[in-house]
């Protein structure tokens, strides 16, 4: 099962986190959102359909990611938890840790902000560059 996320440069996007990746939905970001990738994302983590909630609340779950910019692509593999929420509105968080909270996707990935190409990043320096992101379960 997969699941697209639409999402728009903007440019004060940095991704310098040592953490965590984050798409939000809001269209404004401040210097100081390091981990965000991508703003105006066509959705939160309470949007993300019922069936692939229900898989990603399990501990067991292996979660692949795409994150896609142009030419440019990076893969990230994380897990589900069974204490997931994923009902926060407007905010995804992919964390290297596991912390848990309503904007955590996935927990235990193995890349940040920081990993991603800074070719990537400079593109999404552009508020009008689009990017998909990719959940696969």
């Amino acid at each position: 099962m997969h699941f697209e996320i639409e999402f728009t440069g903007h440019q004060n996007i940095s991704s310098l986190h040592e953490k965590t990746i984050e798409f939000t939905k809001e269209s404004h970001l401040t210097p100081k959102g390091d981990c965000i990738l991508g703003v105006n994302a066509s959705c939160g983590c309470k949007d993300i359909p019922i069936e692939m909630k229900k898989i990603l609340k399990n501990s067991n779950t292996v979660v692949r990611f795409s994150i896609k910019v142009n030419d440019y692509s990076i893969k990230i593999v994380g897990k589900g938890h069974n204490n997931l929420l994923l009902d926060d509105p407007n905010d995804i968080v992919l964390r290297k840790s596991e912390f848990i909270c309503p904007r955590t996707l996935a927990i235990s990935c193995d890349k940040s902000s920081v990993s991603i190409p800074r070719d990537m990043v400079q593109l999404l320096n552009d508020p009008n560059t689009k990017g998909t992101f990719l959940i696969e379960v």
